[in-house]
C-alpha cells in the first residue's frame, strides 16, 4: 500500500520539477589532474547573464529530486556561455554529477540567484577563501574593474590546485595552509583599514575564522558567505 501511495507523488513532483527547470549543454569538460577539481563549460540558452551585475549562483539538478548550488566563475553574456569549478576532492551527489559530464550532455537547472556580494566601486576588494569557494573568488574578481583592485588568498590543502591556479587563470591568490598562517600573513599586507574590503566565502568554520582574525585586527568591513561544510 505504501508503495502504491508513495509512486504516483513521486511521478507528480517530478513531472512539476521538469516544467519549472531549464536547461543547458555542456561544451567541454576538464579535469585537473592532482587538483581534484573539475571545470565545465555550459550553454546556458535562456540565462540572461547581462544581469549578473553580483556574484551570481545556479542550482542544478545532479540527480533525482537532487539540487546543488554552484558559482560560474567566469561567463559571456554576448554567448550565454559560462564555466564552473566544482570540487570533486569528496563523493556526493554534486562532485559525482560533474566527474560524470561529457561534452554535449544536457544539464538542468532551477535558477540563476544572486549572492549580494557586490565589489565596491573604488575600494581595494579582497577575496578570502577555500577551494569550496574558488569559483566564487574568480566571479569576485571578473566584477571588480579595474581588476588590479583585487587581491586575495585561499586556504588550500593541495599542492597541486595551487599550482595549477595562476598557470589555469592567471590570477595570484597568496596559498595559505590554515588560519594560524591567515593571522600571521594578514598584518604583513599593505591594507588600509578604512578603503579595503573583505569578501569571505567557503566552509562555515573557516568563514568564522577569518572573520574573526579580520575583526582582531581592527577590520570591520566584511562580506561573508558560508556554505555548510
Amino acid at each position: 500500500m505504501e508503495t502504491m501511495t508513495f509512486n504516483p507523488f513521486k511521478k507528480a513532483a517530478r513531472m512539476l520539477g521538469d516544467r519549472l527547470l531549464h536547461s543547458g549543454s555542456v561544451l567541454d569538460v576538464r579535469h585537473w589532474a592532482g587538483a581534484e577539481m573539475t571545470e565545465v563549460d555550459l550553454h546556458l540558452f535562456d540565462a540572461d547573464m547581462h544581469q549578473w551585475q553580483d556574484v551570481p549562483y545556479i542550482k542544478f539538478q545532479v540527480g533525482p529530486f537532487a539540487y546543488r548550488d554552484y558559482t560560474p566563475f567566469g561567463w559571456d553574456a554576448a554567448t550565454s556561455t559560462c564555466s564552473l569549478l566544482v570540487d570533486t576532492g569528496h563523493r556526493g551527489p554534486g562532485s559525482d554529477w560533474a566527474r560524470q559530464l561529457q561534452p554535449q550532455n544536457k544539464v538542468q537547472y532551477l535558477k540563476v540567484d544572486f549572492t549580494r556580494q557586490i565589489p565596491h566601486l573604488t575600494d581595494l576588494i579582497v577575496g578570502l577563501g577555500d577551494s569550496s569557494s574558488l569559483a566564487h573568488l574568480l566571479a569576485l574578481r571578473q566584477l571588480t574593474l579595474p581588476q588590479s583592485r583585487f587581491d586575495g588568498a585561499v586556504i588550500l590543502n593541495n599542492p597541486a590546485l595551487a599550482d595549477l591556479l595562476p598557470d589555469y587563470f592567471g590570477v595570484q591568490l597568496t596559498n595559505l595552509k590554515n588560519l594560524q598562517e591567515f593571522a600571521a600573513w594578514l598584518p604583513e599586507q599593505p591594507y588600509c583599514q578604512q578603503h579595503s574590503r573583505f569578501y569571505i566565502t567557503g566552509g562555515n568554520r573557516l568563514v568564522t575564522g577569518l572573520r574573526k582574525e579580520l575583526r582582531a585586527k581592527g577590520f570591520g568591513q566584511i562580506r561573508v558567505k558560508g556554505f555548510w561544510d
